[in-house]
């Protein structure tokens, strides 16, 4: 292990150890404050894909602010090391409240469930999957509250991979497809079940017993509370579109079938009870140990009964160290993906530097509420029937910016292209059709993210309609769009392209441009007939890529017959657009440097 410290700051303690850091408890020396301070491996520095990662999860403990979630002090980064620093609990895992007691009472396990949730519903409202949700990662208080942690295989949901616990990864984890709020809640349902039986749901000596268990076998609810079956067979379907859609609203399901099988005071009394299962656990508190505990709001809730909801506050909790797991706190999980800004991450709430020399370190000033959280691109489950279609799918959307009103705008631009194809459906079907041929039909959207910042959002929105009525290939043409996220505006052909771009010239030039990358199309040999009408109509659609403009021609509606020409994209590098794009839209997009990057660009 390096030498490198975080400056202003004593370490008290190592937490946990593993194969990507470790994490330590350490108090700042200005304030007294403790810490939990979460130091990347040093044979990992020189790995800019970890370094990335890194700040990607400093970067998503930024964007929540919640009672029930670790908060955020700061991201340190130098040549010689990088650290996140956090709140620090005291408190134990729920690892080892259950490695103590066995199993909990029901009212008990709730409590502990409905805490955590509360951290999850948080991170859900983000758009942010934690991934890997296990008993290692919820912390018990001594009051009976618990708090979930280490967001360090967190993604925002839509994202695909198997990372997790395999005792706890849903259905989809396994396969590898992308994952969503409702991917946590097979998580969370796992616990419990675990919580009230005092076992896992699947066991296995292997990876692949286990895999295949997850896949395939029931939930077997033969020692699980009558009165809690049917939750926990819900939050454990096999098909994501089963479950609760998140936690806020497996909460709902949770408090109706507690209230309906324990009584209007169940929660009282399973925090009571939570907090004397915790109690059994003391000796691993760490900050009583070091008689670093605080006292006040947190201490008064426990000794009166006080609710979950009411009694929230407190310390936070300590993240991960890739794979350690020990008490105070401290979770298991590689370094989490994401993108991160460069240097020092600011913090929420006020904030003061405390150490010079070329290294930056923030910690917490105050305890006010946090700046507006930045805009933050996300996949929002899309589920609707009306009339005689059903739309499955999902939608990408924006949360958070200081302006609601400019994110109801620029969400209600992203969706405009999916909410138009399926009113192009359901006219369709509503007129006179073929006997015998039934109206109902299902769509499928399916998004796919083009550009995500820091001026522009273009997304590209494929569809899959299944229908009797609408059988034609054309219904499945995809759509695209891209909003200023200044102004909430979806561009059109003219906002993207000069005046002289689309004048006849112009087109000439943009319709060889897609000739020299059209290779396999039916316009490799001969440029599509471009107009400004066609630019700005459903027959050409346009996307800004992150190298490249994205260009999807329908080969029918532009005169070209061929077999299966269908709607082909092509890529144009932006290179090959200077003096037809407008220079601001080239300036606005991160496309790499390079030979196909225009002349002039750094």
């Amino acid at each position: 292990m390096s030498d490198w410290r975080v400056p202003g700051y004593s370490e008290l303690r190592v937490l946990g150890e593993g194969a990507q850091g470790r994490v330590v408890l350490a108090r700042h020396d200005g304030t007294g404050r403790p810490a939990a301070i979460k130091y990347l491996s040093p044979r990992l520095l020189a790995d800019e894909e970890f370094r990335v990662r890194f700040r990607g999860e400093a970067d998503l403990l930024r964007r929540l602010y919640d009672p029930y979630v670790a908060r955020l002090y700061g991201l340190v980064e130098t040549a010689e090391g990088a650290a996140i620093v956090m709140e620090a609990v005291d408190g134990a895992p729920l690892k080892a409240v259950l490695a103590e007691r066995g199993r909990l009472d029901p009212e008990a396990a709730l409590a502990v469930l409905k805490g955590s949730l509360l951290g999850l519903a948080a991170a859900h409202e983000l758009g942010i999957v934690h991934r890997d949700y296990k008993p290692a990662n919820v912390i018990v208080r001594g009051d009976g509250l618990s708090k979930l942690i280490d967001f360090g295989v967190a993604v925002d949901a839509g994202a695909a991979g198997r990372s997790g616990t395999p005792v706890y990864m849903a259905p989809e984890q396994w396969r590898g497809e992308p994952v969503s709020p409702a991917t946590d809640v097979y998580a969370v349902t796992c616990v419990f079940f675990e919580c009230v039986t005092g076992r896992r749901p699947f066991a296995g000596t292997g990876v692949l017993p286990l895999m295949r268990a997850h896949l395939n076998d029931p939930v077997p609810l033969a020692d699980v509370p009558e009165p809690l079956r049917p939750l926990v067979e819900q939050g454990m379907a096999k098909d994501p579109w089963a479950r609760p859609a998140g936690a806020a609203a497996f909460v709902a399901a949770l408090e109706d079938a507690a209230a309906a099988a324990y009584g209007t005071d169940w929660e009282r009394r399973g925090v009571r009870a939570l907090a004397g299962a915790a109690a059994a656990v003391a000796a691993l508190f760490p900050l009583a140990a070091l008689g670093l505990a605080p006292t006040g709001a947190g201490a008064a809730a426990a000794a009166s009964g006080a609710s979950a909801a009411g009694a929230a506050g407190g310390a936070g909790a300590a993240g991960g160290a890739g794979g350690a797991g020990a008490a105070g706190g401290v979770g298991a999980g590689a370094a989490g993906a994401g993108i991160g800004a460069k240097g020092v991450a600011a913090v929420a709430g006020g904030v003061v530097a405390v150490a010079g020399g070329g290294t930056a370190v923030y910690v917490a000033a105050d305890d006010g509420p946090p700046p507006p959280p930045p805009l933050t691109v996300s996949l929002a489950a899309h589920r609707e029937t009306a009339g005689p279609l059903q739309v499955d799918g999902r939608l990408v959307l924006v949360k958070g910016g200081a302006d609601p009103a400019l994110t109801r705008r620029i969400n209600a631009a992203l969706r405009a292209p999916a909410d138009a194809r399926a009113g192009e459906y359901r006219r369709a079907l509503a007129e006179p059709g073929g006997a015998g041929r039934p109206a109902a039909s299902t769509s499928t959207v399916t998004p796919g993210v083009r550009l995500d910042g820091p001026r522009y959002i273009s997304v590209r929105y494929d569809f899959v309609l299944r229908s009797q009525r609408l059988s034609h290939s054309s219904w499945n043409r995809a759509r695209t769009v891209t909003v200023d996220l200044r102004t909430g505006r979806a561009l059109r052909a003219a906002d993207l392209f000069l005046p002289s771009a689309l004048a006849a010239d112009g087109l000439r030039t943009l319709s060889e441009r897609v000739r020299e990358r059209a290779a396999g199309t039916c316009f490799a040999d001969r440029p599509p007939a471009l107009t400004a009408a066609l630019m700005d109509g459903q027959y050409v659609q346009l996307a800004l890529a992150k190298a490249e403009l994205e260009v999807l021609l329908d080969a029918p509606g532009l005169g070209t017959y061929e077999m299966a020409c269908g709607q082909p994209a092509v890529k144009i590098p932006y290179g090959s657009l200077t003096g037809l794009l407008r220079p601001e839209v080239l300036k606005a997009i991160p496309y790499p440097a390079g030979p196909g990057s225009p002349s002039g660009r750094p």
